[in-house]
């Protein structure tokens, strides 16, 4: 944890991980007055969407704080200036997720009041929406605050970073203006691979759990998907890394079809005879589609300036350094220069 030894490190961390601890805390209050104050007595599929609404949310809310700390801990400790920045645009990304999340959830309470599935208040016995709504407002309007503020705190540590790491990245690649411009190209294609794959889990799990009507094909597809793009995108920084052409050429003819899946998935959402499937969560499911199609454009034309780069010298100094980190020796080791062999005493005679 060297890499957290300066201010501006420290204070990027700290932001983050308390802007996590406050915002699921309030999401972890919401779930638990919807457990406690809904009745699970319907299973037709409108109710049973919206009862996996909530939680589903909250899970989503989990893995994405937490993935963001890993993709921190990952940018600090790496002095990748491109994820940090990357990280500023996700959290604004969360921001607007949860805005859209305060009027699905007032939608699915709506809903589950049609269907007399909230309870009474205990405190006053008032049958109906009103009650429960009115206690969990506060919070999720609360969340996006947070996350407001603390965008606004990590772009400004993100600009001292920037600062801080620069001369880090000049030690590592020289002054060679251009091979400084392969390397930020590398570093941006290498942070969009990152967030491709979150973006493109919350899209997959809203969709198997919240939404009704799949197909066993469907679904049997969606499922399997998930493994297999968590190793194209592995794949991917590998080929980019050992600047192997065939591999890219692969790996971006995936990247269309990924783009023509979402592009696919998001007519679906709103064609007539599947859009009531989607209505849990039409927005949240809208707004991640939209975002994974704009990242997938975007780590397309990377990948072919990336691919544009190989063989220009870049590929030495990204290797450069594990090599150099096994040519360390080992801290418990003993080399031969440290063993001295032992002179023989000599008697003297007084």
């Amino acid at each position: 944890m060297g890499f957290l030894e300066g201010k501006w490190p420290k204070a990027f961390m700290g932001t983050i991980t308390v802007q996590a601890i406050l915002c699921l805390a309030f999401e972890a209050y919401v779930f638990a007055q919807f457990q406690m104050n809904v009745d699970f007595h319907s299973d037709n599929d409108t109710n049973n969407s919206q009862y996996k609404s909530i939680p589903t949310f909250l899970t989503l809310f989990i893995f994405g704080f937490l993935y963001e700390l890993v993709l921190v801990w990952d940018a600090l400790r790496m002095k990748n200036t491109i994820q940090v920045i990357g990280i500023c645009f996700a959290n604004l990304a969360l921001m607007v997720y949860t805005t859209i999340q305060i009027d699905q959830i007032s939608t699915s309470f709506d809903k589950l009041e049609d269907t007399g599935a909230i309870k009474p208040d205990p405190n006053h016995g008032n049958q109906g929406l009103d009650w429960l709504w009115q206690s969990c407002r506060p919070y999720l309007v609360a969340i996006p605050i947070i996350l407001g503020f603390g965008t606004i705190i990590i772009s400004f540590i993100a600009y001292k970073l920037y600062q801080v790491f620069a001369w880090d990245i000049l030690k590592q690649i020289g002054a060679d203006y251009r091979m400084k411009n392969r390397f930020l190209h590398y570093q941006i294609y290498i942070a969009l691979l990152k967030f491709d794959f979150f973006f493109f889990l919350g899209f997959t799990v809203q969709f198997l759990v919240i939404v009704t009507g799949k197909t066993d094909l469907e679904l049997s597809l969606t499922i399997a998907a998930i493994p297999i793009t968590i190793a194209i995108l592995l794949l991917a920084a590998f080929f980019t890394r050992r600047e192997i052409k065939a591999g890219m050429i692969a790996i971006i003819a995936l990247y269309f079809g990924g783009l023509a899946y979402f592009f696919f998935k998001l007519v679906r959402i709103y064609q007539p005879g599947f859009r009531d499937h989607y209505i849990a969560v039409r927005r949240s499911l809208t707004a991640f589609s939209v975002l994974t199609i704009l990242l997938i454009i975007l780590t397309i034309v990377n990948a072919f300036i990336c691919m544009n780069n190989f063989g220009a010298g870049l590929k030495a100094h990204l290797l450069k350094k594990s090599a150099d980190e096994e040519k360390q020796p080992d801290a418990n080791s003993i080399g031969l220069s440290d063993v001295k062999p032992q002179l023989p005493s000599r008697m003297t005679i007084d």
